[in-house]
């Protein structure tokens, strides 16, 4: 396999540990152990503390998966598979569904690892682009028009990553059926659900929603546990996991013990953990809308409607890569331009969901003021 370096993880390698404020991370605030284990109820805590450090069970420690599963209604344990992260899942099931002549779908910008994975299995691969002008939305429309007859995997992102961009339950379920009524699996990256922020917005997974839907999760997000590695895929579709089963035998074989009990633990406590994740969201963004409507003149402000992230676009004829190297360089505030997506319009990426975020935005409205 010849895949291209992945432009993102190569620009955080140069500042990630480095730049004193991530202020385009799309993580959540990362929790501390003792505050985690505060949190543990009676079994999963005797879990932690007689805990071996063996191997674990290839499929996932099975009171995990109960877990897991009870975040879909009607699925249950066997269907759902864990990995070490999200990007182990991604590169399982793009191999064990893709390959030479088949096709793929995928929305764009988004992770890279999304379609170059789908790409280095030797499919072709169609982006389908999101635009600003329509706020990010899905047009479904455009997408009929990208399927062909040997397409085989439909990829879709919402909460959308970078725009933060989010369907309504029409346009969701008219995505569904075409799925089904095309006989495509439909890979559903779910890794921003549950940071809806009307929680009426929130819409069903593709995994209870299509017999050919796979749902993407993981601990990173949401839970605000990116430390931990702990990924999974929910489908019904027992032949894919069955299939991906067998090729994880050649990735990972097996999670992290120590990281399956405590994501048990974060699943367990799940309401406290989200309520902490959706507070600091929502301060945050009423920060950002406050700033942007200072900087009206110096930004485009699509507001996301979901999610750690967001993707504004920066109106100066300064390309956006300066600014955002002229930044972290004279004020340690790392943003993520939209270049690494390989997205045209000057756009970058925003994150949401750290802590410091109010002293960053105070240290990039210094910067917007010098530099104006």
């Amino acid at each position: 396999m010849r895949i291209p370096d992945f432009k993102l993880e190569r620009y955080f390698a140069r500042y990630e540990f480095s730049a004193p404020y991530l202020l385009c991370s799309s993580d959540l605030e990362g929790w501390r152990l003792k505050d985690l284990l505060a949190l543990a109820d009676p079994d999963a805590l005797a879990r932690w503390e007689g805990l071996t450090l063996g191997y674990t069970e290839s499929t996932g420690l099975p009171v995990l998966k109960q877990e897991l599963a009870a975040l879909y209604p009607g699925l249950a344990a066997e269907d759902v598979l864990t990995f070490a992260g999200a990007q182990e899942a991604v590169f399982v099931l793009m191999n064990v569904l893709l390959g030479p002549g088949t096709h793929a779908v995928v929305t764009w910008p988004g992770y890279q690892s999304l379609y170059e994975v789908a790409r280095a299995t030797g499919a072709e691969v169609t982006l389908l682009p999101l635009r600003e002008e329509d706020g990010w939305a899905l047009d479904l429309d455009a997408l009929r028009r990208a399927l062909r007859p040997d397409t085989r995997l439909l990829v879709v992102n919402f909460p959308h990553n970078p725009t933060g961009a989010l369907p309504d339950r029409a346009t969701f379920d008219a995505l569904c059926a075409l799925a089904d009524e095309r006989g495509i699996h439909l890979l559903s990256d779910e890794v921003y659900r549950l940071l809806e922020y009307d929680a009426r917005d929130t819409l069903p997974s593709a995994a209870e929603r299509t017999p050919r839907g796979i749902s993407l999760g993981v601990m990173s997000k949401a839970m605000g546990l990116a430390g931990l590695r702990v990924g999974w895929l929910a489908c019904r579709d027992a032949d894919v996991l069955r299939r991906c089963m067998a090729f994880k035998d050649y990735t990972t074989i097996c999670n992290s013990a120590p990281s399956e009990v405590l994501a048990l633990i974060a699943l367990r406590a799940k309401e406290q953990v989200l309520a902490r994740s959706r507070g600091i969201l929502a301060s945050n963004l009423a920060l950002l809308d406050a700033f942007f409507a200072r900087h009206a003149d110096t930004f485009r402000w699509v507001r996301p409607r979901a999610g750690s992230v967001a993707f504004p676009r920066l109106l100066r004829d300064t390309p956006v890569a300066r600014f955002t190297e002229e930044l972290v360089e004279r004020e340690g505030v790392l943003l993520l331009p939209g270049d690494v997506y390989d997205f045209p319009g000057n756009h970058f990426r925003l994150g949401l969901g750290r802590v410091n975020l109010p002293d960053a935005l105070a240290r990039l409205e210094r910067h917007v003021i010098a530099t104006r």
